[in-house]
């Protein structure tokens, strides 16, 4: 399908990938889009290739996989599984199957049409592979189609969190049948992980906003490509998603994510979804939340929201545990106790504050925020 160059990581480097024609196999959970002829001469397609990060050097990786073909095969309705054992492969298509079935109710309300072809799923199983997958698919003319993922890591991480990530992918694409905004779709695919995945966003999230490397809402909001610190866009989309999500339960937030895609108005559409202005509004409430320790809803909203989907299976002994999430301390009252964390090249959200505020500036005649910042 024509020559492809290369792919972002999530920590900023590069790995090349093939230009065989074949797709890419593992990197890290980056989307890389690309369009390409196709062969009948029709109009391009887009192809979408989700990558997630992997916590081992990639060439141990290849050389693991190398070492290690996939021995046994299974399908189910959707899916053809290749894994290490029958029992492995078993396991994948049945939480496969479950996962795309009971995330599409949550998400969409119903269940998701069986697929014209079943996607394919490759296997790498090992306690010692860090957890990782890709998905890939095409988007030609409203419609979407030629899916594949590959997945890896300990069995029990494929199963909590890298197959849920991935196939929330694969509803979103087969309900809205083109590319999301890249914080939306990350961020809330991150939200059916685990939650020690889910624990590691956050703390990276705070480690992002004190030190100077969180992004200004209106620019991730406009964002259509990856930045080259492309961290805090992962971080800040699950903890905006997780937000959003908290405060109008999954069902809105799709119809949210539909009416900004349809519209290209995102302030309009979360004013007529969420009630909130505008999306530099937005920014300064949602940073106040984290600043408080991401509180949750009032009962009212929390009782609206659905269980997370969960697999129907015995407890396991987790690999490894969650590092202590460092909660954000709340800030003096007083804009002039407020730090003025800087950001390299531009300006934090508390520079903006602490010269409007004492001017007789109110929130609601700000200029737009820059990064938001909290303090170290």
């Amino acid at each position: 399908m024509g020559e492809s160059g290369l792919v972002p990581r999530r920590g900023g480097s590069l790995v090349s990938a093939p230009r065989d024609g074949s797709r890419a196999e593992k990197s890290d959970r980056v989307p890389k889009e690309r369009r390409v002829g196709s062969h009948g001469g029709g109009a391009d397609m887009l192809e979408r290739v989700f990558v997630r990060p992997v916590l081992v050097l990639l060439a141990a990786v290849l050389a693991l996989g190398a070492g290690r073909v996939s021995a046994a095969s299974h399908r189910t309705a959707n899916f053809v599984i290749e894994a290490p054992t029958d029992g492995q492969a078993r396991k994948i298509g049945d939480a496969a199957e479950q996962y795309r079935h009971n995330l599409a109710v949550e998400w969409l309300g119903k269940p998701l049409p069986r697929w014209s072809r079943p996607c394919p799923i490759k296997a790498q199983v090992a306690p010692q592979l860090g957890a990782g997958g890709a998905t890939s698919f095409v988007f030609d003319a409203g419609e979407v189609f030629g899916w594949t993922m590959t997945i890896q890591g300990s069995e029990e991480r494929i199963l909590d969190s890298v197959l849920p990530h991935e196939i929330t992918h694969t509803i979103f694409a087969s309900h809205f049948r083109r590319p999301l905004p890249r914080w939306a779709d990350e961020g809330a695919c991150t939200t059916v992980e685990h939650p020690v995945e889910r624990a590691r966003q956050h703390r990276l999230l705070i480690e992002h906003l004190t030190t100077g490397r969180g992004i200004a809402f209106p620019e991730m909001f406009a964002m259509r490509e990856y930045p080259a610190d492309v961290l805090p866009l992962y971080s800040q989309g699950y903890s905006l998603a997780r937000y959003l999500i908290e405060r109008g339960g999954r069902h809105r937030y799709v119809t949210f994510v539909g009416d900004g895609l349809a519209t290209d108005d995102w302030t309009g559409a979360l004013q007529r979804h969420y009630a909130v202005p505008g999306v530099a509004q937005l920014q300064h409430t949602w940073l106040d939340w984290v600043r408080q320790g991401c509180p949750a809803p009032p009962a009212s909203m929390a009782a609206a929201q659905p269980a997370p989907t969960t697999l129907a299976q015995g407890p396991t002994a987790r690999g490894q545990s969650p590092e202590p999430i460092p909660a954000p301390q709340p800030e003096p009252a007083g804009p002039q106790a407020r730090p003025v964390a800087m950001a390299a090249g531009r300006r934090s959200i508390y520079a903006l504050q602490a010269r409007r505020i004492p001017d007789g500036g109110t929130p609601t005649d700000r200029p737009e925020p820059s990064a938001p910042a909290l303090a170290p």
